[in-house]
């Protein structure tokens, strides 16, 4: 492991706080120490108080705080005083620890301190960092895993044995750190858990926990268990997978779960060596790399896809460990490894099933180093379901709020890259649906770099190419409930005594058959979406009121309508609805080019301005308002809808 701490950017940041900030940053750089939110940093300053009177204050990272983004106002200032005097109590439940946290701050707008902010002021230094590095957990989750740790470390760490995070923790640690704690003492061990290193400056404390973790890694290699392959190479290559078959995977963890979720394919060759070990169900079966990491993960995958028979052990699970009237989290599985075929990552967001991901990638490193070790050994099941319904952890998870009205939903919208599609993209992701973006234009793959967005370069008239961008689209998120058919052209003005074939054809093919093609090729995805399926297809006034010169757009459109119209009818018992949009005027679109504005508005003998406000209440009509109706359309206000047709157009004299 290399150090990257630079005194040249830690110049940049200035007094105790900045100092802490900028290696917190260091470590969280480093996914081999810390985890999406794991871990956590300290350091002890000295503040002038509203009296005037110096007073002794612990910076301790926040809840919901990430180490790699980490600043300032990310640590919660305790008042040191109160903290040493709860680490003196004998006994104290974790709620009543919390509230405590609470009435040590001296800023009652900072973030909830780290429930282990005891455990950071019982130790003497100034700055204390805390990690879970691979290499360390590793040599802990082997046999002999505390002999050899201590073999390796000596006199430099205090070692403590395993207890649940919390006051316990606290208070053991309160206990056996100045009882153990020497002239070399550098670090503190927690034993399955993770490693503390300390030191008088932010770079002393940063450095010391590069050395133990290198030392870590190299006495893993030295054993031949640093670089061991994950399992041997399948032998064939893999199975190309049906796109309804990882919808119907998807809809089952759905159902389990109560709610949508979304699921990833990782069919990489890490991933399927995993999968192809004959040991796979004895490694994985026995539990997370470290106890943080189950409220993520759960404590064992679904090997296979037999998601019922992982509910009913779920529910075993609760059963045999429950004690104390717990209401049962929800016994759908996080993590599925399908043999030879890859990984599959669950969440109830894109960006959960990516936290999954990464978890268990480390975690598969992790098990397999420690089975070359001598043998993975995970803690016992009861420790795991311990953190798994500890009140303090199940906090992190309910910060969130209420979900948002599509959570775990996934939504393709045509056309994305501008206009109105871009308006729908934009909607939806705000309503918490992942969203796959599909357009001619480049710029559709770069709109946007989130975990919860895949934008796909594709022309829709080539059937080969939308059945790839759909395979992409399942493949990313595990499924389809939304589809907004946008995308469109809107040739210039011609009569009809003019108009080519060429022409004709052109506007068929865009504004009909592609998505004609977009509703067959998606119809059982949309079937297996676990609220029901959604469409919602953005028509044209010129449907109720064609204008002269827009011949091939406006039949198009029209015939687009009576598409609708029969799959409303065939699609219901699918329980798919299907709802269009006439929007009219929307002048903020690719397809209003100045030259087509200018031609349209002199075919009604109108100035432009005239012409973009041409309605009942003379009111322009814009792309957010048209995606602000199409997304309502996709909610729950319009469950029982379908084959509706909706103007959005100001109120046009005509439709009217």
């Amino acid at each position: 492991m290399r150090s990257l701490w630079n005194d040249s950017d830690a110049a940049d940041y200035h007094g105790d706080l900045g100092q802490r900030v900028y290696s917190s940053r260091l470590l969280g750089r480093d996914r081999s120490l810390v985890l999406h939110g794991g871990g956590n940093t300290s350091v002890k300053s000295e503040v002038t108080n509203v009296f005037g009177e110096a007073e002794q204050v612990l910076y301790v990272k926040g809840s919901g705080w990430d180490l790699e983004t980490i600043e300032a106002a990310g640590f919660s200032p305790c008042r040191m005083s109160h903290l040493l005097r709860l680490a003196g109590l004998e006994a104290l439940t974790d709620a009543q620890m919390a509230v405590e946290l609470k009435r040590s701050l001296t800023d009652l707008n900072a973030p909830m301190p780290s429930v282990e902010a005891i455990l950071h002021a019982i130790i003497p230094a100034r700055f204390v960092d805390h990690t879970h590095a691979d290499a360390i957990l590793t040599m802990t989750n082997s046999p002999d895993g505390e002999k050899r740790v201590r073999e390796l470390f000596g006199e430099q760490l205090v070692y403590i044995p395993y207890v649940m995070p919390g006051f316990k923790l606290a208070r053991l640690c309160a206990t056996l750190f100045p009882r153990h704690a020497g002239p070399d003492t550098i670090g503190m061990l927690l034993l399955n858990h993770g490693l503390f290193t300390f030191g008088d400056t932010a770079k002393s404390a940063y450095e010391r926990m590069i050395q133990l973790v290198t030392r870590a890694e190299s006495y893993l290699a030295e054993h031949q268990a640093w670089d061991v392959p994950l399992g041997p190479m399948p032998d064939s290559a893999p199975t190309a997978f049906a796109r309804s078959d990882i919808a119907a995977l998807r809809r089952q963890v759905s159902d389990i779960a109560g709610v949508p979720m979304t699921l990833a394919v990782h069919d990489d060759d890490e991933a399927r060596r995993f999968t192809c070990r004959a040991d796979l169900p004895e490694l994985s079966h026995q539990g997370p790399a470290t106890p943080d990491h189950v409220i993520r993960t759960k404590r064992i995958p679904l090997i296979g896809r037999d998601v019922d028979c992982y509910a009913r052990a779920y529910r075993a699970y609760f059963a045999a460990n429950s004690e104390r009237g717990l209401t049962m989290l929800d016994p759908a599985p996080r993590v599925i490894l399908d043999p030879g075929l890859g990984l599959y990552t669950v969440g109830r967001s894109a960006k959960d099933a990516a936290i999954v991901e990464d978890i268990y990638r480390h975690t598969m490193e992790i098990e397999v180093r420690a089975a070359a070790l001598g043998g993975w050994r995970a803690l016992p099941e009861r420790d795991i379901f311990e953190v798994e319904y500890w009140d303090l952890e199940q906090a992190k998870l309910r910060t969130g709020g209420a979900a948002p009205v599509f959570a775990g939903e996934i939504a393709l919208v045509t056309g994305a890259a501008s206009g109105i599609g871009n308006a729908c993209v934009d909607a939806l992701l705000a309503g918490g649906a992942a969203l796959v973006g599909l357009d001619i234009s480049p710029r559709v793959v770069d709109l946007y770099r989130r975990k919860d967005y895949l934008g796909v370069r594709c022309d829709l008239t080539d059937d080969a190419a939308v059945r790839v961008a759909l395979d992409r689209a399942v493949k990313a998120f595990g499924g389809l409930d939304m589809l907004i058919l946008n995308a469109g052209v809107f040739p210039a003005s011609a009569p009809i005594a003019s108009l080519s074939s060429e022409e004709w054809r052109r506007t068929m093919s865009i504004n009909l058959d592609v998505n004609l093609l977009l509703m067959r090729e998606s119809h059982a995805l949309l079937r297996l979406a676990p609220r029901g399926g959604r469409v919602v297809v953005i028509g044209s006034k010129n449907v109720a009121a064609p204008g002269p010169g827009a011949a091939a757009y406006s039949a198009s459109k029209a015939a687009m309508q009576q598409l609708t119209r029969v799959a409303a009818l065939e699609w219901g018992e699918d329980r798919i609805r299907i709802n269009t949009i006439h929007p009219n005027a929307v002048f903020d679109t690719g397809i209003w080019t100045p030259e087509v504005l200018a031609s349209r508005a002199a075919s009604y003998h109108m100035t432009v301005e005239k012409y973009k406000t041409n309605n009942v209440l003379g009111v322009e009509i814009t792309s957010r308002q048209v995606a602000a109706l199409a997304a309502e359309l996709c909610g729950p206000v319009f469950a029982a809808t379908t084959g509706a047709q909706i103007p959005i157009d100001g109120g046009n004299v005509r439709v009217i």
